[in-house]
């Protein structure tokens, strides 16, 4: 969590960098494509601060009013962030409707380019880091950043060969049409944002690859028990909740029962990163005769 932290603050770092080079490039040229691609990059600031508090939250550790833990506070974040692009986007729509009603020439319009440029590298670099690393951690918070920074990256490309057509062609006008593009490309990118915290938030089951070993490791795991049915999981930022009954012969001692119980959560939490098992014992009268047939 601490590496996670330290990404974090990263972002914001760069975020700011990113943020104070793409105001110069707008200021040289006057261009609202520039402007919106500079808009954008603010929303970088509050996704990467946004970001810094719900790792530091999730961090947290279990307490009598959250005894599951504060795992989802990541994905609240994811939210927020996914809100505030949406926000962004509507601010360009504003921005390029007025452009459109009084179009004005670009200025200065190949210094501006390469100034862009430079922050569009630095955006493209820090996104991919962030986001290997986030997934490998597990925090949708970081991972949502990352992304948004490379959304950031496709809409400075695609401002800069608009910045180009609009010197090459003359028309002015493509820089409000222009603007309005990348408006609705940063709304795409915070609904998409926002639909995959829903999910997370809506508790939803592990991958198939996922469930796939934990069924095995039930199955191959226990030999002394009968099946294993009701199997549950979800996950919650770093944490995956595994929850299922076990079926055990009637006259099995609690300490032996105990004993399979130990070793499957053993077995789960070496196999499922962040895994958080909760195993229910029964007796032979309560198998159902479905779900994991132990082996």
């Amino acid at each position: 969590m601490k590496k996670a932290m330290k990404f974090a603050i990263g972002s914001l770092a760069v975020s700011f960098v990113v943020l104070g080079i793409k105001y110069v490039a707008f200021a040289v040229t006057g261009s609202l494509a520039l402007y919106s691609d500079f808009l954008e990059s603010i929303i970088n600031v509050g996704t990467s601060v946004a970001a810094i508090v719900a790792i530091r939250v999730s961090a947290l550790p279990a307490d009598a009013n959250h005894p599951f833990g504060h795992h989802k506070a990541e994905y609240l974040s994811a939210v927020l962030i996914g809100v505030m692009i949406i926000v962004a986007s509507l601010l360009i729509f504003h921005e390029a409707w007025a452009g459109f009603l009084d179009p004005k020439p670009i200025e200065a319009p190949a210094l501006g380019l390469t100034i862009s440029m430079g922050a569009t590298a630095i955006n493209a670099f820090w996104g991919l880091l962030i986001i290997r690393f986030g997934r490998r951690a597990r925090s949708a918070s970081l991972v949502a950043d990352g992304k948004h920074m490379l959304a950031d990256v496709v809409t400075s490309l695609g401002v800069l060969v608009g910045v180009v057509l609009v010197v090459v062609t003359g028309m002015v006008v493509l820089d409000a049409a222009i603007a309005a593009l990348v408006g609705l490309h940063i709304l795409w990118s915070g609904y998409g944002v926002l639909r995959e915290s829903a999910s997370a938030l809506l508790d939803e089951a592990v991958p198939a690859k996922t469930l796939d070993t934990i069924r095995g490791i039930i199955s191959t795991q226990a030999p002394e028990a009968i099946e294993a049915h009701d199997l549950r999981t979800r996950h919650a930022g770093a944490a995956t909740f595994i929850d299922f009954h076990l079926v055990v012969d009637s006259e099995m001692k609690i300490a032996t029962a105990h004993a399979v119980c130990d070793r499957l959560e053993s077995a789960l939490e070496a196999a499922v990163d962040g895994a958080v098992v909760s195993i229910h014992v029964e007796p032979a009268n309560k198998a159902k005769h479905k779900g994991i047939v132990v082996l």
